[in-house]
């Protein structure tokens, strides 16, 4: 019988573990340190134009703005992605940080799916994702217009999370 204790104990972590990543509501429980605060500074190359980049600036002074971090290896960002392109479609900015990602794929990701970016940053090196306290694809921030963040979604954006949280805040972001 003793032998089996450690067995126990695994099966007991791993469920507690897929619990706490699998079936548990509240993704958001443990609130990001930059809600309420200006968006981290960045200057990163621009995906689909040669010698340009895309700034912080970008997200400032023209109403809320919705900041993706994505991958093209990502499976649940290419779930998402419709609705960022809904998003989109309805007239919300939407400004995309791809992480870690070759460019070419993640320009065919784009061309395969639709592209709902305003603007799609490179960050190869993964630093702004860090800045930003990014942890795994897809985080999705809701800014005001004046680059402060209001909300912080991790994991894919679903339909019941769109309407009860997205549009909640960018409703909130465009009340400031």
């Amino acid at each position: 019988m003793r032998a089996f204790v450690p067995v126990f104990v695994f099966v007991g972590l791993l469920g507690v573990m897929a619990w706490g990543l699998l079936i548990r509501e509240d993704r958001d429980a443990l609130p990001s340190a930059f809600i309420e605060k200006t968006a981290p500074a960045f200057d990163l190359p621009r995906l689909m134009a040669d010698g340009q980049s895309v700034t912080h600036d970008a997200l400032t002074g023209k109403g809320p703005v919705v900041l993706n971090f994505w991958a093209s290896w990502c499976a649940p960002c290419r779930i998402e992605h419709p609705k960022l392109v809904e998003l989109a479609e309805s007239g919300v900015r939407v400004i995309g940080i791809n992480y870690k990602n070759e460019p070419e794929k993640a320009r065919a990701f784009l061309e395969a799916l639709g592209n709902p970016f305003e603007a799609v940053a490179i960050d190869e090196s993964g630093r702004t994702g860090i800045e930003y306290g990014v942890a795994a694809l897809p985080e999705t921030f809701v800014l005001d217009e004046n680059g402060v963040i209001i909300y912080k979604h991790v994991g894919p954006i679903n339909p019941g999370e769109l309407e009860g949280k997205i549009w909640p805040a960018i409703r909130a972001a465009s009340a400031r």
